[in-house]
């Protein structure tokens, strides 16, 4: 079984070498173009703050950087996709679906972290919850297998005595899941912020758990660049990790303005917004040092899930030279 799910991950992977993304192919020789993967998720806002300021055009101008364009994916999974395609030049992305492409054979490498922890547990109102063992038999959605909430969910039931085959797993995405809770057609929904304070403004559920609970200090997003950027244009990359740090210490001095961002790109309610970053058990950071035990660990519990066919090392998944350079 661990063998035909790792098998079915990389076919699935693979195929993205044929998907059409919508995104520009351009070569990354000249890098007049770079192309950013990001996802609506209150932990990807250094993004939004540096593209909304204009500071990814202003601090690579400089390099010879023309153009910016960022594409908004729904989960880690197609966003990994695409940059398997070469679609992307870099990516915010949590980072076990960066794991399951690196053993496929993605060229890429973690250069900073973006934040820890920061997803909930949220049960819908009238389905009572006290201990792990009461989701046995119920319809929990979360993001697809292989990725941060799925291995994390799966592995906390484990530990909590609960065979993960006996809870329904339905994959789904942020708005699907949202959806389905409101609507009665899932049990419960572990998803990263913002939803879980989404769900509580409409009054449909309430959080029971918080990831930082199922696992402390947990890894979740990262900053990944492609190795062929990382090979022909390291200047381009330090500066990206230094326009993150930029934008990542920002957020934290300004978390009212870094929400009206929030806002504005993604047309999420403000004060929803606020009360994410009030609630939530994450934490920005842009130092990778400080994720890459727990990196390291997720993929000893991929491989344990069947997820990849082994589990791969630090020297696989990062590259701390560039924030070390950006911080010298």
């Amino acid at each position: 079984m661990k063998r035909l799910t790792a098998i079915i991950l990389a076919v699935a992977l693979v195929a993205a070498f044929t998907f059409v993304s919508g995104c520009t192919g351009t070569d990354t020789g000249d890098a007049t173009h770079l192309r950013i993967g990001y996802q609506p998720s209150t932990h990807q806002t250094a993004h939004m703050t540096a593209m909304e300021k204009g500071w990814w055009q202003e601090d690579l101008a400089p390099l010879g950087v023309e153009q910016i364009t960022d594409y908004n994916f729904p989960t880690g999974a197609p966003e990994m996709q695409t940059m398997l395609a070469g679609d992307l030049d870099i990516a915010y992305v949590g980072s076990a679906p960066f794991i399951a492409a690196v053993s496929t054979g993605l060229d890429a490498k973690i250069v900073a972290a973006v934040q820890t922890q920061g997803s909930d547990l949220v049960i819908r109102n009238g389905v009572a919850y006290s201990t792990p063992a009461d989701l046995v038999g119920k319809t929990i959605a979360t993001f697809p297998p292989g990725t941060i909430q799925d291995t994390i969910l799966r592995t906390w039931l484990e530990e909590n005595g609960v065979d993960p085959a006996s809870v329904n797993i339905k994959a789904m995405d942020p708005g699907a899941a949202t959806t389905a809770l409101s609507a009665g057609q899932v049990d419960g929904v572990f998803l990263p912020h913002p939803s879980p304070s989404v769900i509580a403004a409409e009054g449909t559920g309430r959080t029971v758990v918080q990831s930082g609970e199922m696992m402390k200090d947990h890894a979740c997003c990262v900053l990944v660049a492609s190795g062929s950027l990382i090979r022909e244009h390291p200047e381009i990359v330090e500066q990206v990790v230094r326009t993150h740090i930029r934008a990542t210490e920002y957020n934290l001095e300004n978390p009212d303005e870094a929400a009206s961002i929030y806002s504005k790109k993604t047309g999420q309610n403000v004060e929803t917004v606020k009360a994410s970053f009030r609630d939530w058990d994450g934490t920005w950071t842009a130092d990778p040092n400080v994720i890459t035990a727990s990196v390291v660990d997720y993929t000893n519990l991929q491989y344990e899930l069947g997820y990849i066919d082994k589990p791969l090392t630090q020297d696989d998944l990062f590259d701390l030279s560039f924030y070390e350079k950006a911080r010298a």
